[in-house]
């Protein structure tokens, strides 16, 4: 694989940490603000949502723009995002800072997934895909662990400093590794807009919203449910987030592996899984050893979606890719912000913090009808060109036999 593809992962490192590790901090963030929980879980529909804008806004500005150039501006507006947030004296600054931090966030993904694709074979793209978001993953495994301890332990500021300056050095990694690539001829923002007519592009943006929204359900309230309902000490939130971070990184390889062999019945698979493991949820957050075994799946199975959810809009929008793979990114977020606010919803309803295990259960139930539906049209189309191909071909033999 190109060393460009280690550049990348480097910038999805550091946005992967900023955008996980608020569920860690949120009791000291609301805390802090004297805000209540279902509150400061704005900050994670905020971001959600400003990832949903950001990312057709800065990919159609990113179209007179090659590609190296604009993920280093990205990077830039990621730092001044975190440092808006480390510093912010109110609540409604803090999430002011986040909105500018998640504004790099889809455009930066869906810009690195164009460029990861391109740098290998057609037959090895889903696996370079699933190797940048490596660097979300190990996010989850190191950066979010240490982010939650270094801000339970020296207050939720150092962190999100420290995650500023992880965006400089994935700025330098970009500027150091990724070669320069020219922004390619005859592609203009119509021809990007006209994937979006494309059925199966939509499905495929509608299965990650539902089907990441599932995974988010469950996580953006973990803190508490694991604090309040499975008896964990706060403290060991930092090791049961390591354990969703492992689950994340072995699930994403998977995923981008399966992906280039068998696309749909890798998703058929993960997301079926993955609405069973949310539902089981609510039962296993009683019990502490089920519960870390439950997080752990929940992780893997969420991001094994992720790859050939990535993978299946690039090969539907071959030609003009670069804004679908964006907004695909946003999609994710899309369902993070409906998820969270939903979760909220449950929560605020007296239902308990074990409520949006249920939510997410749904979520990933439906993603997984739309993913069924995806492939039912898709063999519909194949049985309807085949048939085509045949009637054409006797006619094509006759005129060739009276030609001759």
């Amino acid at each position: 694989m190109p060393l460009a593809l280690l550049a990348l992962a480097i910038g999805a490192f550091g946005i992967g940490t900023t955008e996980f590790v608020i569920m860690g901090l949120l009791p000291e963030v609301a805390a802090d603000f004297g805000v209540t929980i279902p509150a400061a879980g704005l900050l994670v529909t905020g971001y959600a949502l400003g990832v949903v804008a950001g990312a057709p806004l800065m990919t159609a500005l990113g179209t007179k723009v090659p590609r190296k150039r604009m993920l280093m501006l990205l990077m830039g507006l990621f730092v001044a995002g975190n440092l808006l947030s480390a510093l912010a004296p109110a609540f409604g600054v803090m999430l002011a800072g986040r909105i500018v931090a998640s504004l790099a966030h889809g455009a930066f993904f869906g810009i690195g997934s164009v460029v990861a694709a391109g740098l290998v074979a057609p037959a090895r793209r889903a696996g370079a895909i699933a190797l940048m978001f490596t660097g979300l993953t190990v996010a989850n495994v190191v950066g979010v662990p240490l982010g939650t301890f270094l801000g339970q332990r020296a207050g939720w500021r150092v962190t999100f400093l420290v995650v500023a300056a992880l965006g400089v050095v994935g700025l330098l990694g970009i500027a150091r590794l990724v070669p320069q690539l020219p922004r390619p001829e005859g592609v203009r923002l119509r021809h990007e807009l006209a994937a979006f007519r494309n059925v199966q592009v939509l499905l495929a943006m509608a299965m990650t919203v539902l089907g990441f929204g599932g995974v988010f359900a469950a996580v953006t309230y973990i803190a508490p449910m694991l604090t309040g309902v499975t008896g964990f000490a706060g403290s060991s939130v930092t090791w049961l987030l390591v354990l969703f971070g492992l689950g994340m990184v072995g699930g994403n390889l998977v995923g981008g592996r399966f992906a280039d062999r068998a696309l749909m019945p890798m998703l058929y698979v993960s997301l079926g899984a993955l609405a069973v493991t949310l539902a089981l949820f609510t039962v296993t957050a009683h019990h502490k050893a089920a519960a870390a075994v439950t997080l752990t799946l929940v992780g893997a199975l969420g991001f094994a979606t992720v790859p050939p959810l990535q993978k299946r809009v690039l090969d539907q929008a071959a030609g003009a890719p670069t804004l679908a793979s964006a907004v695909n990114i946003g999609a994710f977020n899309l369902g993070n912000a409906l998820a969270a606010w939903l979760g909220g919803l449950v929560i605020s309803a007296g239902y308990g913090y074990t409520a949006p295990d249920w939510v997410g259960a749904a979520l990933a139930a439906a993603a997984l009808a739309l993913a069924l539906l995806s492939g039912a049209l898709e063999r519909r189309d194949t049985r309807s060109r085949s048939r085509v191909v045949a009637q054409h071909q006797p006619a094509q033999q006759e005129l060739a036999v009276n030609g001759h």
